[in-house]
This record gives structure tokens, sequence and C-alpha cells, in this order.
């Protein structure tokens, strides 16, 4: 062996103990900051042993099992709703053949760029007991109309606002689907819709539950909807007892998290066969839907859902900007843009954290082949399907007994945001670190450059537009963010989303026109991001 061969392998050697002992300390990173992210959760469980043998007489009793049901309720129905919307939407969009087809693919996603509750307000303003409609059709002798309030309202004004997230799985399915399969059916006389039942459909149902997933656990944790709409749920009944009644409030979290758990395991179930999903050899998607003479009057039924979803808020809260709404001049409330300063504040922070604790996970998750990094990978999702009022609830009872220090302080809250949406980060690098070509990656090794400078110099500019991304999707879903920013704001610390609650609660609704419209603008960058992702 020559002197050459033998340096070699010494450095080969050298190379593969410091390589294994970076992925042990990263995986080691990656697993204590997962254990940090969700540690607070368990004081819940601290809270509700409080109430000892209470604890099962208060969660049998009739009122919270009347909740409970009628929250489950409302997913469902909206579940559902989505489904029958997003999916229709979905096959017209990618197979139908109709005009501009990439036109009305942004408008039927750009729901999703108004925050539910804003939706719930316009249509509370549009068409309530002394809303706009009901002032139209006073000269014409109609001194009442049905009533926007309750289950159906709030089931209503949720579908159209989390209906695109089936809608873009679903879109994503069918994009990758090999059209030769159901080319190959026509062929054997298998009639259209026969071919998409026993075909399509079964393609592209993990697409489908994928998205169901989203808007289940949108439903299930959302808090300003069901209240303007006055539909008493867990999330209100929750936040009603937060304060006086802290043990039952941590009960009732622990049933709330335990019907998440449920859904997460429905949908685990329902997509759990996945081979092939989402495979192809040949054109993808290319299977035309023949309309004929339905070609044109099919594009109702993307016109009806943005002239409700979009143009109505718009509408509502660009005539309050002109032209004053209830309580515009009287109300003693006053919009300041501190408020979106602040806003822009926590949401950086809270971008910027996600981020730095987001890469050692994604990064453990790709290159250490280990249980503990897979699993550091997968906890932090806990706190992306806990509701924002559960995880509020955890994390003020957890520092009230343990770090009173950070009591509804700034970091107790920007530590919430990146709780809830740090995953949104993790998926987003991940999904950038496993194209990074591994060839670049042991070039750099070759030529004697240790792990951290290969990353620095190699791995992070190739991965910095998820980065990027990332950042991006926890600074605008943090902008959104109600129950959570509600329960943790420091006093007298107001945000966008603060100052609309309070303009909701004491009926001033013309005041809510700049920070709505603000936040719509807002939230319309995050289209543009998920627009980009589509189209990389």
């Amino acid at each position: 062996m020559t002197i050459r061969e033998q340096v070699s392998r010494t450095v080969d050697r050298g190379t593969d103990g410091d390589d294994s002992a970076v992925d042990v300390g990263l995986t080691l990173l990656a697993a204590a900051i997962a254990a940090v992210l969700v540690l607070p959760l368990t004081w819940l469980v601290v809270d509700a042993a409080g109430l000892g043998v209470r604890a099962f007489e208060l969660a049998v009793a009739p009122k919270s099992i009347d909740v409970l049901v009628r929250s489950v309720a409302l997913v469902a129905v909206v579940t559902g709703a989505s489904v029958l919307l997003g999916v229709p939407l979905a096959v017209l969009t990618v197979q139908g053949e109709i005009p501009f087809p990439r036109f009305w693919t942004v408008l039927a996603a750009l729901p999703l760029a108004v925050p539910s509750y804003l939706g719930a307000f316009a249509f509370v303003s549009a068409f309530g007991p002394q809303g706009e409609l009901a002032d139209l059709l006073a000269p014409l002798g109609i001194e009442s109309i049905p009533s926007v309030y309750g289950f159906a309202g709030a089931a209503f004004v949720l579908t159209l606002y989390t209906y695109p997230y089936v809608f873009l799985t679903t879109r994503a399915a069918l994009l990758s689907f090999d059209g030769s399969l159901v080319e190959a059916a026509r062929t054997l006389n298998t009639g259209r819709w026969e071919a998409f039942r026993r075909i399509t459909f079964p393609q592209i149902l993990p697409g489908i539950t994928a998205g169901a997933l989203l808007v289940a656990l949108y439903a299930l944790s959302d808090f300003g909807t069901p209240n303007i709409m006055r539909v008493e749920v867990f999330t209100q009944f929750i936040y009603a007892r937060h304060v006086f009644a802290r043990d039952y409030a941590a009960l009732l979290s622990l049933q709330l998290l335990t019907v998440s758990a449920i859904i997460l395991a429905i949908e685990s179930r329902l997509g759990v066969d996945e081979s092939g999903a989402y495979e192809s050899s040949s054109h993808r998607g290319s299977i035309g839907l023949e309309l004929g003479a339905w070609r044109y009057p099919a594009l109702l039924l993307p016109i009806v859902v943005s002239l409700l979803a979009i143009v109505l808020p718009i509408a509502i809260f660009g005539m309050w900007l002109t032209t004053g709404g209830p309580g515009y001049q009287v109300g003693r409330l006053t919009f300041s843009w501190e408020y979106g300063v602040n806003s822009a504040y926590v949401a950086v922070l809270a971008a910027a954290v996600s981020v730095l604790v987001a890469l050692p996970i994604a990064i453990a998750s790709v290159t250490a082949d280990s249980r503990l990094a897979a699993l550091a990978n997968r906890v932090p999702y806990v706190g992306y399907a806990t509701p924002g009022v559960v995880l509020a609830l955890a994390l003020l009872s957890f520092t009230l007994d343990v770090f009173p220090a950070i009591y509804k302080t700034v970091p107790l809250l920007v530590f919430a945001y990146v709780v809830r949406f740090m995953p949104q980060a993790i998926g987003s690098i991940r999904t950038s670190t496993l194209q990074v070509d591994r060839q670049l990656v042991e070039a750099a090794h070759t030529l004697g450059r240790s792990r951290l400078n290969t990353f620095r110099t190699v791995t992070l500019p190739l991965i910095l537009p998820g980065v990027a991304a990332g950042a991006a999707l926890v600074f605008l879903t943090t902008m959104k963010e109600l129950p959570a920013t509600l329960m943790l704001r420091p006093l007298g610390f107001e945000t966008l989303v603060t100052f609309i609650w309070r303009v909701e609660e004491t009926g001033l609704y013309g005041q809510a026109a700049v920070p709505a419209l603000v936040l719509i603008c807002i939230s319309g960058l995050s289209m543009a991001v998920i627009v980009a992702q589509e189209g990389r």
C-alpha cells in the first residue's frame, strides 16, 4: 500500500467519524428543540388533574357534550362541503376545456387570502338584520330576511374560505396523474364517470384527504368565525372560561386535542395506500373533460364562489373606507398605524425564530438516518394541529406556574407563533434540502471541507429559496392569527387582528375598513407564495 493510499484511508476514516459525530449532535439538537416546543402542552394535563374526580363529571356534563357534538358536526359539514366544492373546481381547472384556465385557477384559490373571520365580518354586515341587503330591501316593503347567524351561516362561511385547501391539493394530484390510464379504460368501453370512479378517484384520493385534513383542523380550531356567527363551539367555550375556570378550560382543551388526534388518525387511514398515487411515466393530467354545451355554464361555479368569497368582503370594506360604516364617525375606537407596525414586528420575529429552529430539525431529518431524527421532524406538527386557543391556554398556565416573568410578554407571544407555525418552515426547508444534489456535497468533502463549511458554502445557498418561502409563510400566517394573539399579547399591545376584534365586539364595523383591507392585501402575498411553489 502506498503512502498516498494510507493517508487517503486515514482521512476517510477521520471524515466518517466527524460526520457521525455531527449527525449525532444535530439529531440531539433537533430532538431538544422539538421537546421544548411541545412541553408546555403537557401542562394542560397538570391543570386538568386538579379537578380530581370532578373531571369525568364535567367531561360528560350535558353542556360539554352539547358543545362537543356541535363542534364535531361543524367540522363534518364544513369538510364534506369543502370536498364537494373543491374537487369539482380542481377537475374543472385541470381537465375541463374552459377558456383561460390559469385565471380561474388563481380565482378559485384566492379565498385563502381572506381570513375567515373577516369573511364572517363582511357577511354579517351585508346580510345581517341591519345589513346592507336589509337596507336595500326595506323600501320594497321587505322588513325581514332569513338570519345569517347560526350553525348554517358558520358552516357556509367556513366552507367558502377553507375549500381552497382541497382545491389545491386535489389539483396537484390531478396534475401529476397519468392520463394514459383513463385513455386505456376508455378504449375498453368504460364510461366517463365509471373511469373517474374506478381509476381517477383512487389515484387522487390522497390529495383529497390531505386537503380535507387541513379543512377539518381549521374548522375545529377556528375561533373568530363561529363567534361572529353566534355558534358556541369548543374554541369559544374554552376562551370564555380560561380566566375564571382554568382547570375546566384545560379539561375542555384536552377534549379538543383528542378530537384533533382522531381527525389525524382518520386521515392517515384514508390516505394510507399512496403507492403510485402521484407516479406517472407519461403525459400527466392530459385527459380533457369534454363539456360541450356546458363549457361556459360551468364557469358559473367559480364566478359565484369568487363573488361571495372575494368581491363581497372587499366591496364591504371598501364602502366603509369611502363612505363610512356603522359607528364610523361616532365611535371612540381610533385606528393607528402603530397596530400594523406591531403586527409586522411580532410576525418578523416569529418568522426569524421559526427558520432558526426549523433548520436543524429539517437538516437532521434529511442527513441523519435515525428514528430520533424522524421523530424530531414529526413532533413539532403537534403544535400545528393544536388550536390556537388551546395552545394559548397551555402557555398561560405554564408561565403562571413555572415562568411568571414572561407571562403575557412579547417573547411568549412569539414562542406561541413559533410552536403553531414553525412546521411550515420545516416542510419548506426539508423539501429544498432533499432537492440538493448530493454529488456537490460529496465533492466539497473530497476537497477537505468540513461539514459546517460545506453547509455554509454549498447547501445553504441552494436551499435559500426554501428558507425564504418558509419564513414568508410563517410571517403571513402569524399576521392573521387571532385567538393566540388575543390571549397572550401584553397589556396595551394592539395589532391589526386585535383592533378588528375590538371593533367587532363594540359594533363599530366601519372602523375595521383600513386594518381589514391591509390584512387582505398581506394575506394575498401568501397566495403568491403558493402559486410560486406550484409553478416551481
